[in-house]
């Protein structure tokens, strides 16, 4: 099912969809020669934002888990970019350590495990899940039918093992928000992909966009674009203490200048909607710890329910650092009810892999889509992205999802700059 744009606000997109198409070919050229520079991430999602006016990336997760989500038509993609993946990663591999996050009785987590682990095996590895916290072997019987097996993992000789299997690079599906733990840090011969220092224990979102922000600029010189039309504006001011309201002038003074840049932009388009900044934890994902704010005044006496809720990270990690980034609407409805809907774009090294649209039947174009009663919808193809059906027509969803993979692909780039930065 195609997405559609429920607001007349379209003409700059339509614009940009037309004028990637006739750049695709310095387009692709440029990010190739970018990508040898800076190697991509083993795998990304990217959530992206279209307000018509403005089509942005606003959270980049390089420990994806909505594999399960993905459309079938997919899978075979995503097994021969593993494959490309995997032979220049560690050429010889045939055994691969899945470690996944902790809270393995999340079912919908669980069934992303699930495919996951079929498009590894389909790519010829022998997969191991090997969880943390584990102290027997586990066996779980999944709603699809499918079934996981989970070991408890052990160092032998610098090499994390589960049993006697050794592998040749293990995976991390597990986001590290609460720290690296021992046992992995004591892996010294281990190849973990992404490293340790990607997890959210060391990775801030405010790194990330502005290596984004470098990206866009460089990407909108290539093709004449005016970057903000793919970039949202972010700043952040350090430590924050939500519950002692340390801080809290520092977020307002933040927030206005936020505001003040998105205002000037909307005057410059003539775009008519009010400007909104959404504040973040600034490491952390699961949608938790976000405010919409429309005045700074919003930011100066929260109320304890408002507090809390930014205090409270994932895993009862409590959040002291903020990213104040510019609100980006979403006008993109899905269904017969208009609901509420943002597309998720996933990756495999350089491909686009596929994705889905998340839906929300109880937020507004305003709001984060990423919380609980979210639903999910796959995103189809069934002709090539790169090779549009009506060159030129941007209502074809084709010429849509090329739009979504460039933009999405700005910001892997921008993930694989993180990536050469720490490895210096």
């Amino acid at each position: 099912m195609m997405a559609q744009m429920a607001t007349a606000h379209t003409g700059p997109l339509l614009d940009f969809e037309s004028l990637l198409l006739q750049k695709q070919s310095e387009i692709e050229s440029w990010l190739r020669l970018q990508l040898h520079v800076s190697t991509p991430p083993f795998y990304s999602s990217v959530d992206l934002r279209n307000a018509g006016f403005k089509l942005a990336p606003v959270d980049t997760n390089l420990f994806p888990a909505g594999f399960n989500n993905l459309n079938k038509d997919s899978i075979p993609l995503a097994v021969q970019s593993v494959q490309d993946a995997v032979e220049r990663i560690c050429p010889s591999a045939c055994n691969l350590l899945l470690i996944p996050e902790s809270h393995t009785r999340n079912v919908f987590y669980l069934e992303n495990l699930a495919a996951l682990i079929e498009i590894l095996q389909k790519a010829g590895l022998e997969v191991k899940v090997g969880a943390l916290h584990l102290n027997d072997k586990m066996e779980l019987e999944l709603d699809s039918g499918k079934s996981l097996i989970m070991y408890p993992m052990h160092i032998e000789n610098g090499n994390l093992k589960v049993g006697d299997f050794t592998p040749c690079v293990s995976l991390l599906n597990n986001d590290l928000a609460s720290g690296v733990p021992d046992l992995l840090n004591q892996a010294e011969a281990t190849l973990f992909i992404p490293p340790l220092e990607l997890g959210w224990s060391y990775r801030l979102k405010s790194g990330h966009f502005a290596h984004y922000a470098q990206v866009a600029q460089e990407f909108a010189n290539i093709i004449g674009l005016d970057p903000w039309l793919i970039d949202p504006k972010f700043r952040n001011c350090g430590e924050i203490n939500f519950k002692t309201r340390e801080g809290e002038e520092c977020l307002a003074e933040n927030v206005n200048e936020v505001l003040t840049g998105i205002k000037q932009k909307y005057k410059e388009y003539g775009i008519q909607h009010k400007p909104f900044v959404l504040a973040k934890a600034d490491a952390g994902t699961y949608g938790m710890g976000i405010m919409t704010i429309y005045d700074p005044l919003d930011v100066v006496d929260l109320n304890r329910k408002q507090r809390n809720k930014m205090t409270r990270g994932k895993g009862g990690m409590e959040n002291t650092k903020v990213i104040l980034q510019e609100g980006v609407y979403t006008f993109e409805t899905l269904g017969s009810n208009n609901k509420v809907c943002e597309p998720v774009v996933y990756m495999i090294e350089k491909n686009f892999i596929g994705g889905f649209y998340r839906v929300h039947t109880k937020r507004g174009i305003d709001e984060n889509l990423n919380a609980p009663g979210m639903e999910f919808e796959p995103l189809s193809f069934t002709r090539p992205l790169t090779t549009p059906e009506r060159e030129g027509n941007p209502d074809d969803e084709v010429n849509r999802f090329y739009t979504y993979g460039v933009v999405a692909r700005l910001a892997m780039l921008a993930a694989a700059r993180e990536i050469a930065e720490v490895l210096q």
